[in-house]
């Protein structure tokens, strides 16, 4: 059965520091470069979307405007009630 020295133990507790301030430092240096490559790429997705949105809506309401108005939500189409203006009697 083997049995841990002091010297290895303080050993691998200098490793174990020394990797941690080694990843802070290399953290500090890589990670915003990161963060800005991830915050250009979504936005460029996003502007992607946004035009993809926005030709797919200006190519199917151009043609025909009236075949739009009947394809609405059809609860908008029916008529509940009659609209009653009041008015204030002096």
């Amino acid at each position: 059965m083997q049995t841990a020295s002091f010297e290895g133990i303080l050993k691998t507790i200098f490793y174990f520091i020394a990797f941690y301030y080694v990843f802070k430092f290399l953290a500090r240096v890589f990670l915003p470069i990161l963060m800005k490559k991830a915050v250009q790429k979504a936005s460029e997705n996003f502007q992607q979307q946004s035009n993809q949105s926005f030709q797919n809506r200006s190519d199917s309401s151009a043609p025909d405007m009236q075949s739009a108005s009947k394809n609405a939500d059809p609860r908008e189409t029916k008529k509940i009630g009659e609209y009653v203006d009041y008015e204030e009697i002096e």
